[in-house]
């Protein structure tokens, strides 16, 4: 997987010059330091997953952590009273589970769950992040 760094926030990126918002890159560590550490356990078993299926490239800012192969599969965001997973996808997710849709460009939506237990990275979640990982590897 072949990565450019903005020279002006040092965060990586799937494409050369690809346009995002500039905001220096952090650490897993400082974006979970001051909500519940059970959103951190939530997180590791969603990377885990993901690092199961391959490389993951792993891109954290304050708000949240982006999960990366050539581009974005999903984001990790703790708030205060839950963990929301957007799952970016071809299709929106038609289940119960599934908070809200937003679109994310042409041909992609973010379908987000709200996690609040690490027990939540069931295998519905599990099979979502691996459908999100395959499409964000194309």
């Amino acid at each position: 997987m072949s990565r450019w760094t903005c020279p002006s926030c040092e965060r990586e990126f799937g494409r050369a010059n690809q346009s995002h918002v500039c905001v220096p890159a952090g650490t897993i560590e400082e974006t979970f330091a001051l909500h519940r550490p059970e959103w951190r356990l939530i997180f590791d078993a969603i990377l885990a997953h993901t690092e199961e299926l391959g490389p993951i490239h792993t891109d954290a800012v304050k708000v949240g952590v982006f999960l990366k192969t050539e581009r974005t599969l999903a984001e990790v965001r703790p708030r205060a009273r839950a963990v929301d997973l957007m799952l970016v996808l071809p299709h929106p997710i038609d289940d119960e589970r599934i908070r809200r849709t937003l679109p994310k460009s042409a041909d992609l939506v973010a379908n987000v769950v709200a996690l609040t237990d690490v027990r939540d990275v069931d295998d519905q979640v599990r099979a979502w992040l691996t459908e999100a990982y395959h499409a964000a590897t194309g």
